[in-house]
């Protein structure tokens, strides 16, 4: 396991992405963070096509910051935790704004966590952090690889700790993330950020 000191710029975006198992992680991250969080969340979830999301219900009472499912061409505001709606790809686009696009899916899946990463990489550079959490296929590997080369800091589920550890496992076969933490520590990390001004 490698861990490195905390980013050095400050955050505008933390991208996240995860499958099964996620929603449990992202309940430990999402209701820690404070009000007057600075960067934006942006989150994909493997979800069902077929059916609504639930995810803005389930998270907006627990959050202090707003949430939404994402619209396509809208600008991306600081503190804002958005969503991905099922059967779209999330990307960034400059801006920045978020694109929504229906694109072949890629690891069999849309929304695609390496579409995500890798946009938010391309307009963001150092000031991202991606967030890899639970999940059952090799989504997001790919992405976080992209993130570490446009400087932005990478931070993995532990897979001790996940529900579904071939997410994980998948990303730490590929790369050496910044930091590989179990739910309740990423929630600590983003808050201490917070409180250093760094997010």
């Amino acid at each position: 396991m490698r861990q490195v000191a905390s980013p050095r710029v400050r955050l505008d975006a933390i991208a996240i992405g995860g499958s099964a198992g996620s929603i449990e992680a992202l309940g430990a991250v999402l209701p820690a963070l404070p009000a007057g969080f600075h960067a934006a969340l942006l989150v994909v979830l493997h979800l069902p096509r077929e059916r609504p999301s639930l995810l803005c219900n389930i998270f907006r009472q627990r959050c202090a910051l707003p949430v939404r499912e994402a619209q396509d061409k809208e600008p991306v505001e600081p503190g804002t935790v958005y969503f991905a709606p099922p059967d779209y790809h999330l990307l960034v686009d400059s801006g920045p704004r978020l694109c929504l696009s229906v694109d072949a899916p890629l690891n069999f899946s849309r929304p695609s966590i390496d579409v995500l990463f890798e946009s938010a990489a391309d307009e963001y550079g150092p000031r991202l952090m991606a967030v890899l959490l639970s999940g059952a296929n090799s989504d997001g590997a790919r992405g976080l690889r992209a993130v570490q080369a446009a400087g932005g800091a990478t931070v993995v589920q532990s897979p001790d700790s996940a529900s579904s550890m071939a997410m994980p496992q998948a990303a730490l076969a590929l790369i050496q993330p910044d930091q590989v933490l179990p739910p309740a520590r990423i929630a600590a990390l983003l808050t201490t950020l917070h409180k250093e001004g760094l997010s």
